[in-house]
């Protein structure tokens, strides 16, 4: 009698080995390109919330009010306070938010509790009958992630003479020219340094040497 074809245990074994090789492979393939995907994924994100960023402080700075969050000990209305890590204004919010009316915006660079810092946003409603300003919500995160960071100021003094940049915004009653936003993000995608020309405030004269000539500020 004949003896029955098949296969040796040797084979079989070889099958498999090659099979888990093979299987290992792929999954290998599909991890990476997982990988990349995610990867990819979250650096269209970062760009896009980088530039929304900018494009929100570009224009909520730009349309700064002179209307008062405060006021001197002498009862003079106070238009803008700014420090290196936050500052208060009122401007308009864009769109169906501007429905609400101007609102005092509070911009802060705070801990994340990770050791870097956030950029955030928060909101208060003015009453028309001079009632402190009521919080809107909770603090919104303009931009995250970052290693260091702070703001900076510079326009002119109530006597028309030009102030250089400065960490600290001395005269509320002046709405500085120009706001400064220099933060430090890792990674390769970097935050240019964003300069934001303001209005004028009252009684305050045009600067011509706060202007743009060649990219650079002079």
């Amino acid at each position: 009698m004949k003896r029955a074809a098949g296969f040796t245990l040797l084979e079989v074994l070889a099958a498999l080995v090659l099979l888990a090789l093979l299987l290992v492979g792929v999954y290998s393939g599909i991890r990476t390109a997982s990988h990349s995907v995610r990867s990819g994924t979250a650096a269209i994100e970062r760009v896009d919330q980088l530039r929304s960023a900018q494009q929100f402080l570009r224009r909520e700075l730009a349309q700064s009010m002179l209307q008062p969050i405060g006021h001197t000990d002498h009862g003079e209305p106070i238009y803008f306070a700014g420090s290196a890590h936050e500052m208060r204004y009122v401007a308009p919010l864009p769109g169906y938010l501007g429905k609400l009316g101007p609102q005092l915006q509070r911009l802060q660079l705070v801990d994340d509790g990770d050791g870097g810092l956030r950029l955030q946003l928060s909101l208060a409603l003015l009453p028309p009958d001079g009632e402190p300003p009521a919080p809107l919500g909770e603090p919104q995160v303009l931009f995250d992630h970052i290693k260091a960071g702070s703001f900076a100021y510079r326009g002119v003094d109530r006597l028309g003479s030009a102030l250089p940049w400065s960490p600290d915004w001395a005269d509320g009653r002046l709405l500085p020219q120009l706001v400064r936003v220099e933060l430090q993000a890792p990674g390769p995608l970097g935050w240019p340094t964003l300069d934001v020309p303001l209005r004028s405030s009252p009684m305050q004269p045009e600067l011509p040497r706060l202007r743009m000539r060649g990219g650079s500020l002079r």
